[in-house]
């Protein structure tokens, strides 16, 4: 079964526009973690960063059978016995037996907006200064930018555990470069903000993780960040750019604004190992 419904995901993809976004998401997730491919699910596995989600994942996941449900939960076991928590990536053809299985003894994490962009975008920029993030001193500025946007979004006794997670989270970026390009912004020679492209694969491209420190909201510096990652992106071969936005934030309706369009939504669940 899980054979079968990897050829079907396989054909499906070249023909749906959902489909090859949610393959360009999970690739550009993946890079540079471990990956195993079995009958069940694809587990994506970093034991260095432990507490990151994006590091240690499973998706396309063929369980569906009580059997195979218990059996992917085995061996989510053992490859992510490093983990704090096995968490499951799902799509709108996932099997509802699992999903069902999956809502029962985990807890849903996050849902994600899917939008894509296939022309140009939306309105105009100003110039602002727009660097690569290259040097070891760019990634040391990009980690403390990572701390301040994790510290917006969690309890001060979150806050109080120390940086495993942001730094965990730089450190995951930081695998993927290159292919993947980061950009920071800066204001008066300080870092302020950051957003990447990949060129994607089959002519499909992404652009993701932004972030403005709050101060610096509302003066076009996230607009011309992601100008100017989709023209590096475009300048590659790119034609449709994926995006994708928590289903609870607000940037979503900037991007729209910009031009992206929503194609689908994607669910994450956890289960305590």
């Amino acid at each position: 079964m899980g054979h079968l419904w990897r050829i079907f995901i396989t054909v499906a993809t070249s023909k749906d526009p959902m489909r090859s976004a949610w393959r360009v998401n999970m690739l550009n997730l993946a890079m540079g973690h471990r990956t195993v491919v079995s009958d069940l699910a694809t587990f994506v596995v970093n034991p260095i960063i432990t507490a990151i989600y994006d590091a240690n994942f499973m998706y396309d996941i063929s369980a569906s059978s009580d059997a195979q449900i218990d059996a992917l939960l085995s061996q989510a076991r053992s490859e992510y016995a490093h983990a704090r928590m096995l968490t499951f990536r799902l799509t709108p053809w996932s099997p509802p037996s699992l999903e069902a299985r999956l809502a029962l003894i985990g807890i849903e994490q996050t849902r994600t907006l899917c939008l894509l962009l296939e022309g140009d975008l939306r309105g105009s920029h100003q110039t602002q200064d727009l660097r690569p993030i290259e040097t070891d001193d760019d990634w040391q500025s990009f980690r403390e930018l990572k701390r301040a946007e994790w510290t917006e979004h969690v309890s001060p006794a979150e806050t109080g555990r120390g940086w495993e997670v942001p730094d965990g989270l730089a450190a995951a970026a930081r695998l993927k470069c290159p292919p993947v390009r980061y950009t920071m912004a800066y204001v008066e020679g300080r870092p302020v903000g950051f957003f990447n492209s990949w060129a994607g694969v089959d002519g499909m491209g992404q652009v993701e993780d932004l972030f403005v420190l709050p101060d610096h909201r509302h003066r076009g510096i996230a607009t011309a960040l992601i100008h100017h990652c989709v023209d590096e992106a475009r300048q590659q071969g790119v034609g449709p750019i994926v995006i994708c936005a928590n289903v609870a934030d607000t940037p979503k309706a900037m991007y729209a604004a910009m031009g992206w369009q929503p194609i689908g939504v994607f669910r994450q669940y956890g289960v305590s190992p």
